[in-house]
């Protein structure tokens, strides 16, 4: 498996699919052909059918500016390696085109092509929990201290930066108020929610807070704020929520934070080796399920639970998100996807409360889970996976039609 820094990426909104990776890809391309007049971008697959919505061209022009950029959308048509596909073209100033590059955007800001030269290394010797596992109860180690036995002396200070990025975001989005771009007229809650849960009573307020951060989180991600992709920006609010609410709930330090966060990037790094992140290759599961299980891990983590406990949290927490489309309504990523953060940090508490309940012995493991979605991913329709083809994006179109 890869370094988990490659699943807590720094950048802005709204998607790290459909925005951070094409951005990177412009951004390698064009410093590659610097005496190109102009460039040719096509969109394949789900960059195509929801590349508008989530700012794709946008991200791509802005990267490769002074230059001008034209865009050709085929959302019907595949590249073999994944749904998230591009080509660029430098052109010449007569048209011809002088260079041409296919790239593909995975998920969680990663890009990667038909060579090897850019797939990050291989750092750990395990790829499966069970693997983990059975190492961590021979040495007697945690999972954040198996982290640590294998990536380098930096992944501290980056994790602190990390959580320094997910705790602004949450503050910019308590302070912000208005209407959410994208023409859907989707207004701002999560400060409104925040005040409210404030003057109410103690049983309200202590179980209010938490959603409030992921929307504020999630709400900064759809005006393209800058957030931490944990796993992907879809899904960016469910972690930090849950380990804010931790925070403030329980005796905790930021060492505490820390290890949580190299638990919980251990618990994405399995799911993205052995199935997927993206959203347009197995649909929100991947994504809002995903990160539900690296906040259940890193809360059963944080409040005493055993690795056996952890490992159940993350289970529970992928495991009930088993089958769940990403429909986004517009292409933009907001309708349902700024509620799902929400109720998704929610169900990831519940999990690790559920967890620490038990001795952590359970039937179906993480890793069997792990492999279900993944099939079950590639079992969906394709109009339910980032398609906006499908489900609520075709029930619920904006502008509304006029009454007959």
């Amino acid at each position: 498996m890869e370094s988990i820094c490659e699943i807590y990426k720094i950048g802005y909104g709204p998607s790290s699919s459909h925005t951070m990776g094409p951005r990177k890809a412009a951004e390698i391309f064009s410093s590659r052909t610097p005496d190109a007049a102009s460039y040719r971008v096509t969109l394949y697959g789900s960059l195509a059918a929801t590349g508008r919505g989530h700012l794709t061209d946008v991200s791509i022009t802005k990267a490769m500016l002074p230059k001008q950029v034209e865009f050709i959308w085929k959302p019907d048509e595949l590249l073999p390696l994944h749904p998230n596909a591009m080509r660029f073209e430098a052109l010449n100033e007569t048209q011809t085109v002088t260079d041409t590059w296919e790239v593909y955007s995975p998920g969680g800001g990663v890009i990667t092509d038909s060579s090897k030269s850019m797939r990050s290394p291989k750092i750990y010797p395990h790829q499966t929990m069970t693997d983990i596992l059975r190492e961590c109860t021979q040495s007697g180690k945690s999972f954040w201290e198996y982290v640590q036995d294998y990536e380098n002396d930096s992944l501290s200070a980056y994790l602190h930066e990390v959580w320094s990025v997910m705790k602004d975001s949450i503050s910019r989005g308590l302070k912000s108020e208005g209407v959410l771009p994208g023409g859907l007229g989707v207004s701002r809650r999560a400060r409104n929610i925040y005040r409210k849960i404030e003057t109410s009573g103690e049983k309200i307020r202590k179980e209010g807070f938490m959603p409030a951060y992921a929307l504020a989180v999630a709400e900064e991600n759809a005006i393209g704020g800058r957030i931490v992709t944990a796993p992907t920006c879809g899904s960016a609010g469910i972690l930090p929520a849950v380990l804010r609410y931790v925070e403030e709930t329980f005796e905790t330090t930021e060492l505490d934070i820390l290890h949580a966060l190299a638990t919980a990037g251990l618990i994405g790094n399995l799911i993205k080796t052995n199935a997927s992140i993206s959203g347009a290759e197995v649909g929100c599961q991947g994504e809002v399920g995903s990160a539900c299980a690296m906040a259940a891990a890193a809360a059963a983590q944080m409040m005493g639970g055993s690795i056996r406990q952890v490992e159940y949290a993350a289970e529970m927490g992928l495991e009930h998100h088993l089958g769940l489309t990403c429909d986004p309504v517009n292409g933009l990523v907001q309708i349902p996807c700024i509620e799902r953060n929400a109720f998704a940090a929610t169900r990831a508490l519940d999990c690790a409360t559920f967890a620490l309940y038990s001795d952590g012995s359970h039937r179906i493991s993480f890793d069997e889970v792990v492999r279900v979605m993944a099939k079950t991913g590639r079992d969906l329709p394709h109009v339910y996976r980032e398609t906006a083809e499908g489900g609520l994006a075709i029930v619920y179109r904006f502008p509304p039609a006029k009454p007959q």
